[in-house]
């Protein structure tokens, strides 16, 4: 068995679906704009689950959205086999990190950023 597909709540898909694709390299695997219906997925061949980036227009998950950011939360994490590559490579395209890069409390390099559709995201060191 495994992950075939995920989903993380966003306030705009269509706007999600652009930032995902060209500010954090993710692959177009569905779009569906007249169905507000987009998935991503890794850019690299066979790897990964699909994205699918959710309206949050219903209400349990915008209050589940909205928690999960006030409370500091990253709502999904992504690995990179480089974090401190990543985390200059999406600053220098605008992206808002909570800190540098630094060690989780497993020792494993870590950092988190907006993706400015309602949540933060980790990024993780493969």
């Amino acid at each position: 068995m495994r992950i075939k597909m995920t989903s993380i709540h966003v306030t705009d898909p269509e706007a999600a679906f652009t930032f995902y694709t060209e500010v954090l390299g993710f692959q177009e695997l569905m779009a569906m704009p007249a169905f507000s219906l987009f998935i991503v997925q890794s850019a690299e061949p066979g790897e990964g689950a699909g994205l699918l980036l959710e309206p949050s227009d219903n209400p349990i998950g915008a209050a589940y959205r909205q928690g999960v950011y006030d409370a500091g939360m990253a709502a999904i994490v992504f690995g990179t086999p480089d974090v401190q590559a990543e985390y200059e490579r999406l600053t220098a395209a605008g992206v808002r990190f909570t800190g540098p890069p630094a060690p989780d409390p497993s020792g494993t390099l870590a950092a988190v950023f907006d993706d400015g559709f309602g949540n933060l995201v980790q990024l993780h060191q493969d």
